[in-house]
């Protein structure tokens, strides 16, 4: 009987791609990551590091880098996703060419398919059809301290409880935990939603407006990602772990990430074209924003904090605005009488809880 290891390719050589291609080669599986910038994939296999993305930062001589789809894909035991969510759908269609019959699909994207809102697991199920094994790799998760081998923690999501199993065995390493569960809507809405709160955690900041005004919002947005988790048939326990609470704390606090700078930049008065321009990166909050109202407001749900982030994102009203809105809102109860924490008991209940 072998006891090779299964063969894993990677898509996408930004930072977060190449942190996990890394962790998961140093945990002695043979790994591809693909990428479409031809002096990327030139620099991991030469240099052994991603000048762009990760300067510094050694990656693992048994890291195969390809800019050639069919070749990481048509090989693989097990494919990761790691691009843009606005790349989610297109990623999959192209690879679906090439996946072998037996080779689930994980991601470890965050946010919504543009346009449509959907989840990525529902773009993931319709792309590529009923039978493949799918999972979604979230939780509080720094690219670059991932890279070094800091200690992190984070969780794998999946209906399909082997393949589960798999993605979580091929993270899971002497610095790194992977835990396993089965709420993937849960964990989408809760990686995405974070990038919405961070913004309005960054703005804070970048107002000096202190420690308290921080932690205040960090637990009202956890109540607004919870109630609208529950709406949606999410279970509110997946969001009071590592998909939840534990990436929002990260994405609020943290300063590498690029959405908290965002609103770092907006609170000290930087237009969006200025601040998004310096970070250099993709930010994903600007359309994850429309997105959750869009939600929200399908399901009337109020969540006064990301609606005036989107406002915000959107140059509707400036940062001092969104703050006095903010406080001006009516006092009322922390938990109304029918929703006390670990009794969301149902979609309709939540409906009638105002944020």
């Amino acid at each position: 009987m072998s006891t090779a290891k299964p063969a894993i390719a990677v898509l996408g050589t930004g930072s977060w791609g190449t942190a996990l291609a890394s962790l998961i080669a140093r945990n002695g599986y043979p790994t591809t990551i693909w990428g479409r910038d031809a002096d990327q994939v030139a620099s991991i296999n030469t240099a052994h590091q991603n000048v762009r993305y990760l300067p510094g930062i050694p990656l693992p001589e048994s890291l195969v880098a390809t800019g050639d789809l069919g070749l990481a894909v048509s090989g693989a035991d097990l494919v990761l996703v790691v691009t843009p969510s606005h790349a989610f759908a297109e990623t999959l269609h192209a690879l679906a060419a090439f996946r072998r019959p037996h080779a689930g699909v994980a991601w470890a994207t965050k946010g919504f398919e543009p346009g449509s809102g959907r989840f990525l697991h529902e773009v993931a199920g319709e792309v590529l059809g009923a039978g493949v094994p799918l999972a979604v790799v979230t939780g509080p998760s720094f690219a670059k301290e991932v890279a070094q081998g800091l200690p992190t923690a984070v969780t794998v999501h999946s209906d399909d409880e082997a393949f589960n199993g798999s993605v979580a065995e091929a993270l899971h390493g002497p610095t790194f935990r992977a835990y396993t569960g089965n709420d993937m809507l849960g964990a989408e809405l809760g990686g995405a939603m974070k990038n919405v709160l961070a913004v309005a955690t960054g703005v804070a900041d970048g107002m000096q407006l202190g420690l308290n005004a921080r932690a205040g919002l960090i637990t009202r947005g956890l109540n607004e990602m919870l109630r609208l988790n529950v709406a949606l048939g999410g279970r509110a326990e997946t969001l009071m772990g590592l998909a939840g609470l534990g990436d929002l704390v990260l994405t609020c606090t943290g300063d590498l990430s690029r959405n908290r700078r965002l609103g770092l930049a907006l609170g000290r008065g930087q237009s969006i074209k200025e601040a998004v321009a310096a970070i250099g990166q993709v930010v994903e909050s600007v359309q994850t924003a429309d997105e959750v109202m869009r939600l929200a407001d399908r399901h009337g749900i109020e969540l006064p904090i990301s609606d005036l982030v989107r406002r915000v994102l959107h140059e509707d009203i400036t940062p001092v605005e969104g703050l006095k809105l903010l406080l001006s809102r009516e006092q009322k109860p922390e938990y109304p009488e029918e929703n006390v924490p670990g009794t969301f008991s149902s979609a309709s209940e939540t409906r009638s809880q105002r944020g």
